[in-house]
């Protein structure tokens, strides 16, 4: 064939020049915050003409610590990099924990199943096809043996996740394993979620009666303030509440209402706030909106501050400091064109860094199809790496200090917050809200807008309802799959273990549990002392139930074999 031959063009893409200017002379369709805010064009000083900085914003590291409970911030030390680790057996979370760990993690964190969330043994009939699914599950001593093998406790800071009433067998499980390798348990470090009475929200109401959840959430805050001095003993989980659709100024007033509650409890125990105050923690979310939740942020330093101080009467400046982790929003990302989320996941990153984050888990990019694979898992690493040594906005304490904008936001955020706890306070507060479900109602009402939000287009989202393309068939770095036999091989190891186990003494240890719960006793010793007897999850959570006239399965399928 001749080389000058003319071939014909293949694949010519005919172009909409239309469409082309439409999208040359594009504007924002909507100009309001992710919350709803109506934004300005420009903010000025006028936005704060009541502004004493001394008094509403102060210094980094000075009272109300609007812009960072410590002076230097990240100057001092960089946040913790925690990925949320969770999958199949413990010895398949052990493995994925050390790889990360490999790859420069600086805290450990895993997260429970959620069998185990509902306080289910690996065996029981409702969990035998979930064990390892959504996270890991830990029936007894010897699968925590498994899960910090070869680990130094003494050494690492290591996040348990397990929010239920399970966190206080979690607790128990945790220091048992500590005691028998001779770690001294004042030289801990580490947190536990700990927060059962937020659980109730996340379709795990059976496992956590409201009562229930305050006697053990409360158990476990007492035992560690007491015990694990260098303990976080609760992490007052915000940000599963913001995954419901609610805004960022519900999300400050409803997590402080719910740790209201933990913090009257102990002070009827007879415990000063300053005395348990300063490991009081909490887990916030970190949307989309960049400026939003870093306002969100530093107006929540600033309440928490004012609240302990004014309404507790602390006097320990360490008791009046907003200590959080951020979980980027896992509501943000979507199964719609995924290597999208990695820039969703990078930006919200942003804004808890920018924000003052102690310590982040940036999601996985695939989160919306399967649990994290071990390489996007790399990637939500390499992610807050990137944010840490390159982008230089660890430079400066609070950067976004002083923007008219930023500091408006703050005000508005935390005037908006104040007026609903106000609102709870005139319902009877949280626990009256809570029983009358009140709050539910509140979440079912958001989720609704939320959604009419999308559907409309006044909230827009790339790949879902603009931009949108052929379905994807494939995942860019594949589907994590949890090994069929690693669940398999855990319950034959529960049952066996139940077997074979002493069960005198078990009977022994169940017994005092059952008593120190009837005598309104701390339970953990108790606990701690079962598990290492073998006790399992279940049946630990199960006697406890049973004091407080709950069935012993909070499935209501097997019966207590004590």
């Amino acid at each position: 064939m001749n080389k000058d031959t003319k071939q014909p063009e293949k694949n010519t893409i005919e172009v909409n020049w239309d469409d082309y200017l439409k999208a040359y002379y594009e504007k924002p369709q909507s100009v309001k915050s992710w919350s709803g805010y109506d934004l300005k064009e420009i903010y000025t000083p006028k936005d704060r003409t009541e502004e004493n900085y001394e008094k509403d914003v102060a210094d980094a590291g000075t009272y109300p610590f609007t812009r960072g409970i410590h002076k230097n911030m990240f100057r001092g030390r960089y946040w913790t990099k925690r990925e949320v680790i969770g999958i199949g057996s413990p010895a398949d979370t052990h493995k994925r924990v050390r790889y990360l760990v490999e790859h420069g993690g600086s805290g450990l964190n895993t997260i429970a199943d959620v069998t185990y969330e509902m306080g289910l043994d690996a065996d029981h009939p409702w969990a035998v096809n979930e064990v390892g699914l959504t996270g890991v599950n830990i029936t007894s001593i010897r699968d925590m043996e498994t899960l910090t093998k070869d680990i130094p406790l003494d050494k690492v800071s290591w996040s348990v996740i397990t929010a239920s009433t399970a966190a206080s067998v979690s607790m128990a499980q945790y220091v048992s394993v500590a005691e028998n390798n001779g770690f001294d348990l004042t030289k801990l470090r580490g947190s536990i979620q700990n927060d059962p009475i937020h659980f109730r929200y996340c379709g795990f109401r059976p496992a956590c009666p409201l009562d229930l959840s305050i006697k053990l959430g409360s158990d476990v805050m007492e035992f560690c303030t007491r015990r694990l001095p260098k303990w976080y003993y609760t992490t007052v989980n915000m940000y599963d509440l913001r995954e419901q659709g609610i805004t960022a100024p519900q999300e400050v007033a409803f997590g402080f209402g719910i740790a209201m509650c933990y913090i009257d409890e102990l002070i009827r125990r007879g415990l000063d706030i300053d005395e348990f105050a300063p490991r009081f923690t909490f887990y916030v979310s970190c949307h989309i909106d960049i400026f939003e939740e870093v306002a969100k942020i530093r107006a929540a330093r600033r309440m928490w501050a004012r609240l302990i101080k004014e309404k507790y009467g602390a006097k320990d400046p360490k008791s009046m400091q907003f200590r959080f982790a951020v979980h980027t929003a896992g509501c943000s990302l979507v199964p719609q064109q995924p290597l999208n989320n990695i820039v969703r996941i990078a930006y919200e990153g942003l804004a808890a860094v920018l924000g003052g984050v102690q310590s982040l888990h940036c999601c996985s990019y695939d989160e919306p199809m399967c649990l994290p694979t071990e390489k996007a898992h790399l990637q939500a690493l390499r992610t807050q790496q990137i944010l840490a040594y390159e982008t230089g906005i660890t430079n400066v304490a609070d950067p976004l200090g002083g923007s008219y904008y930023v500091e408006g936001l703050t005000d508005k955020i935390e005037e908006d917050s104040l007026k609903i706890m106000e609102q709870v306070e005139e319902l009877g507060g949280m626990e009256e809200a809570i029983r009358t479900e009140w709050l539910d109602r509140q979440f079912e009402a958001e989720a609704v807008d939320r959604q009419k939000e999308l559907d409309s287009g006044e909230k827009l989202v790339v790949g879902v309802n603009i931009f949108t393309s052929e379905p994807e068939k494939t995942t860019p770095l594949g589907v994590q799959r949890v090994p069929e036999q690693s669940a398999v091989e855990q319950v034959e190891d529960v049952k066996k273990l139940k077997r074979t186990r002493n069960m005198d003494k078990l009977k022994d240890a169940i017994k005092r549990l059952r008593d120190d719960a009837e005598e309104g006793k701390n339970v953990i010793p108790a606990m701690v002392e079962a598990t290492k007897a073998f006790g399992t999850t279940g049946e630990l959570l199960g006697t406890v139930r049973q004091v407080f006239v709950y069935s012993y399965d909070p499935m209501e399928i097997i019966e207590s074999p004590f």
